[in-house]
């Protein structure tokens, strides 16, 4: 007696189609389970046992095997307990073969026979669908993720016995369905506010020109600045996501369990703000069992990290190549994986040890040596890939008690959407999304300057001592500036914004 069911397993962000196998022949009583599996899938022959017994169905006491096909690739998790119990049942005469092939079960079962939530849903979901498959069975707190995916049928199922109704026959159940419009609409808020900032107009602006060229910013400033609350409210002012980024930062969301139950999609971008003891690897992905990080976790959205001088050097060095590629790469000695990492860093820093080089009110107890010392934590190529460095300074006593008369965040959002507008018709022909990803060729090409202009950032250079990376710097933000504007060509008045957004480089960690 030979039975096939069709299940999914995610490898990396994408999952592909495993093939479970289940033969029952005669013989002493044995469960075994062959292709690869890890812990969890091999502990599945006792939940699959008791799920089977306390949903009313006989359990055979015969030799059963269950092969995941393919085997050459690791199996690992929960979710083949229910295509493993539909498959005895199958091979049994429970279950009628001829849905089998055209659906994909996926589920965790419990010992009462209740299928419990599964991960990567999402991607499973796609996976079907590019196949031409009909269908996914998914227990019912992932149905709405995975009805996400147009065309294809998806049906939530609460327990093993609900499962073999819809298999059978014997019980209509209707595909789930999931109206992206309204989810956007519900989804798509924001808790935190622009004009909940009191002051920082200046801050405010470089956030605006950051969010418009998807530049990446530091933030410098005393302790209790706003540094925090400035940064947390930047992912309110970026373009509004669209499905196709919807979906893959979901996908991510949905691998790592992060998920709400019965969310269907994530419709704001992701701020991911990790503690400063942070590892590698939780940074940006890896362990025995590859696990994206929070650069992936990150994606189409921010990652700030907070006292950016309090990471570990080797953990900030790490942060290039994502920074650099928009992904990650991790390589194993069985299967290298990729994970998605388009994200926009914002960081935030004291200007010293004790925090007040910059305060005009507290002195700062701190010596040269110790300041230098405490900015060479962070490395030239990190700070190279950051284009935009503003200060945070104290707000006044006058400023904290009035009230918030900024603007909101929608209305910056829009000023936001138009510049990327322009950039997106800019850049149409290649595979740059935004200013700050320009290359060198691209610069010369968007970037000209004449005139005044020329001489202002010559003079700049010269006075200012700044360095030939910083020139690029000024030249990208420039362009970003004058793409909030409208403007055609880059002028004078944004080359001398974009010199005001480069701390670092006029002088501070010198």
């Amino acid at each position: 007696m030979l039975a096939k069911v069709l299940s999914s397993a995610v490898l990396g962000v994408d999952a592909y189609l495993v093939a479970v196998e289940v033969d029952i022949a005669l013989g002493l009583p044995t469960f075994n389970t062959v292709g690869l599996p890890d812990v969890a899938v091999k502990e599945s022959r006792d939940r699959v046992k008791a799920a089977i017994k306390n949903s009313g169905f006989e359990f055979p006491a015969k030799r059963i095997t269950v092969n995941l096909a393919p085997a050459d690739i690791k199996k690992e998790g929960a979710a083949f307990d229910l295509p493993t119990a539909v498959g005895i049942l199958a091979a049994e005469d429970l279950v009628r073969p001829d849905r089998l092939s055209h659906l994909v079960i996926l589920g965790e079962l419990s010992l009462d026979g209740s299928v419990r939530p599964i991960r990567g849903a999402l991607s499973m979901a796609v996976a079907a669908r590019e196949i031409g498959l009909e269908g996914i069975l998914v227990p019912v707190e992932n149905a709405a993720e995975a009805a996400v995916v147009d065309g294809l049928a998806v049906y939530g199922v609460a327990s093993l016995q609900h499962a073999v109704a819809l298999l059978n026959g014997e019980q209509a159940v209707s595909p789930t369905r999931v109206d992206l419009e309204a989810t956007f609409a519900v989804s798509a808020d924001y808790t935190v506010d622009f004009n909940d900032v009191k002051g920082q107009e200046h801050a405010k602006r470089a956030l605006e020109v950051s969010a418009a060229g998807g530049h990446n910013i530091l933030l410098i400033g005393p302790p209790g600045s706003g540094k925090t609350m400035l940064a947390r409210r930047l992912p309110t002012i970026l373009p509004t996501l669209s499905l196709e980024e919807a979906i893959s930062t979901t996908k991510i969301h949905s691998i790592c369990g992060l998920l709400s139950s019965g969310q269907a999609l994530l419709a704001t971008r992701p701020f991911r703000a990790p503690h400063h003891t942070i590892s590698d690897a939780g940074l940006v992905g890896g362990g025995n069992i590859p696990r994206p990080g929070e650069v992936s976790l990150a994606h189409h959205g921010v990652l700030f990290l907070d006292e950016l001088p309090e990471f570990k050097r080797h953990v900030l060095e790490v942060l290039r190549q994502p920074l650099e590629d928009g992904q990650v790469t991790i390589a194993r000695a069985v299967a290298s994986l990729t994970y998605p990492a388009r994200f926009m860093l914002a960081a935030a820093m004291n200007p010293c040890p004790c925090g007040y080089a910059t305060d005009p009110v507290k002195e700062c107890s701190c010596t040269p040596l110790q300041i230098q010392r405490y900015l060479a934590r962070i490395s030239g190529p990190l700070l190279d890939r950051i284009d935009i460095h503003i200060d945070v300074p104290p707000l006044k006593h006058r400023e904290l008690g009035g009230e918030p008369s900024g603007e909101s965040s929608a209305v910056i959002r829009e000023r936001v959407q138009r510049a990327r507008q322009i950039q997106q018709e800019r850049f149409r022909r290649s595979k740059v999304y935004c200013n700050a990803q320009m290359s060198t060729r691209q610069i010369r090409k968007h970037c000209q300057v004449e005139g005044e202009a020329k001489s202002l950032l010559e003079l700049a250079m010269d006075r200012l001592g700044l360095s030939a990376r910083a020139y690029d710097r000024i030249l990208k933000v420039a362009r970003t500036v004058a793409d909030l504007e409208g403007a055609e060509g880059v002028q004078a008045s944004h080359i001398a914004e974009a010199i005001q957004y480069r701390s670092l480089d006029r002088g501070l960690r010198r």
